[in-house]
């Protein structure tokens, strides 16, 4: 079966192996169900042809032992296409089912109760237009509990802001909307608690998110590489209906193309063309549309300071050894107890735009629980070397200062520039040592040229950053405020983001540029309140 990022499979009639007959049987089983909300006659369950296939490619194919060779199935489908209804139908499935295994746990989850109770209320629903559940099938409501009395089969909603849910045994986990998961901890206890079932299945539902910084991102992006033939696992079932970054997203060929259930009449068209309206007046509402209509995965900020596919141009390795020895300017951005402290370093290109590599310092107590605030993973980050973990509660600035005086002995600094809020006392061991150290307040007078610089250089593809994972989170999170005279400055989307790294990119860049060549402080721009002081 060809599987593409576009899932072309489900509506090209191409055969789908199913050798014992159990994708037949799973479909037929679906069929007998009733859903409260139907409007059909004696209510059926709605199993439309897309559905159809979805279901035969889960359970038809097989291993030469009889075992379902799919065990991951990635559903990437916009909101209003029926994916919880699915998805909690194959929990039955599983529960109440011919997949069910006496004494078995079916588990759905989600980022929190209300809607990790969204599907088990769907399950719920669907059982109770059975005429054969009475006296069958036990709903605890209050314990997000129902059990199959004969074969003491469970299936349990579960969330992940509902503490420890080690002990679990599942055969099947319905992991619903993802991405708006706060963090792992839920995913990982249920993902390794997978395998001490035989023929146990992960079913994660979801609509596109923002950011790259969460598990969503890494699962989705898992499966597009599957999708597209780089990796070989036919273990993975990826379902990926998700128009591109770029496309006309007014054009309803494309909502057509990523809305599987619009040619059974949902979602709603004229509800699609409603939002569609209100989306080409206000840019909240079109962002909106785009990542939960199309299935767009935006970036983390809503005001963005450039477009990340443009940024991600940049993400060829920077070669530091091979930089040594060339003019270099350090930007430092010290941080308070509960921010990233970042050393941006920057050299100019033959070209006219700059290379530039980050180290980046976080306190090392408490790194997981600082991970689950900012939902971002600091810890795997430590492990890899893109964070500098530093004794205690607080950033060590003396690590941070070893680190500039390390730099200083490697490269040709020029400049060392400092917002002198928290750096007095570092800036002045500096300047003793007769290092290059400098004041650059941030306020807008310097801070506006210099975001200026650096959007130049990013929107003309002439800064590499070599891809820096953390870097680029920050990137990810600035929104910029512009003033009434043009000026404009960073500020966080969220009051948790945080942006040090680009805020000391900006001031390296500005720093590089004013060190010759082409200065910003020799261009038009330029006027004398502008000096760094």
């Amino acid at each position: 079966m060809a599987r593409s990022t576009y899932p072309g499979w489900i509506f090209d009639g191409s055969e789908i192996a199913d050798p014992l007959g159990r994708g037949e049987r799973a479909v037929r089983w679906l069929r007998m169900l009733r859903h409260p909300k139907s409007t059909l006659p004696g209510r059926p369950f709605q199993l439309d042809p897309w559905q159809e296939r979805i279901v035969r490619a889960i359970y038809g194919p097989r291993h030469e032992d009889g075992t379902r060779i799919v065990k991951t199935v990635i559903l990437l489908l916009p909101r209003g296409n029926r994916k919880t209804s699915l998805a909690a139908a194959l929990a039955l499935l599983h529960t109440i089912g011919p997949e069910r295994v006496p004494g078995g746990e079916v588990v759905s989850a989600a980022a929190d109760r209300y809607q990790a109770r969204i599907a088990f209320d769907e399950a719920v629903g669907i059982v109770q237009s059975l005429p054969s559940a009475a006296g069958a099938i036990d709903i605890v409501d209050h314990k997000h509990r129902l059990t199959l009395r004969r074969d003491r089969t469970r299936y349990r909603a579960l969330s992940s802001d509902a503490g420890g849910q080690h002990g679990q045994t599942p055969g099947f986990v319905l992991a619903d909307e993802l991405h708006a998961w706060p963090k792992r901890d839920l995913w990982d206890v249920l993902r390794s608690a997978l395998v001490k079932t035989r023929g146990s299945l992960l079913v994660v539902a979801t609509t596109a998110g923002r950011g790259q910084e969460n598990i969503a991102w890494d699962i989705v992006e898992d499966a597009r590489r599957v999708a597209r033939g780089e990796v070989d696992d036919p273990s993975i079932l990826p379902i990926l209906f998700e128009a591109e970054r770029d496309c006309d997203w007014t054009d309803e060929a494309v909502w057509h193309r990523v809305n599987p259930g619009l040619q059974h009449g949902y979602p709603d068209l004229e509800g699609l063309r409603q939002l569609a309206r209100e989306g080409q007046r206000r840019i909240g509402d079109r962002e909106a549309f785009r990542q939960l209509n199309l299935n767009i995965w935006l970036d983390h900020s809503a005001d963005p300071f450039v477009d990340m596919d443009v940024y991600d141009a940049g993400a060829d390795p920077v070669d530091l050894e091979a930089l040594q020895g060339e003019p270099c300017w350090l930007g430092v951005d010290l941080s308070s107890n509960h921010d990233l402290t970042a050393v941006v370093a920057a050299w100019r290109t033959e070209a006219g735009g700059y290379f530039v590599h980050p180290w980046f310092f976080c306190p090392e107590d408490n790194l997981r629980l600082r991970a689950d605030r900012d939902g971002v993973p600091y810890p795997s980050w430590a492990e890899e070397g893109h964070i500098i973990p530093t004794p205690g509660n607080v950033v060590d600035f003396r690590t941070v200062e070893d680190t500039i005086r390390d730099l200083c002995d490697r490269f040709a600094v020029q400049e060392i520039a400092f917002d002198p809020h928290l750096a007095r006392n570092m800036l002045n061991n500096l300047l003793e040592d007769g290092l290059p150290a400098v004041e650059m307040r941030q306020g807008w007078v310097t801070m506006a040229p210099a975001i200026k610089e650096l959007e130049r250089a990013i929107v003309g593809r002439q800064l590499a950053h070599g891809g820096h994972p953390v870097l680029r989170w920050c990137f990810d999170n600035i929104a910029v405020h512009t003033d009434s005279a043009g000026n404009r400055v960073f500020h966080k989307g969220k009051s948790r983001d945080r942006i040090d790294g680009a805020v000391a990119a900006a001031m390296a860049v500005a720093r590089a540029s004013a060190g010759g060549g082409a200065s910003i402080y020799e261009s038009d721009d330029w006027t004398p309140e502008m000096m760094v002081l």
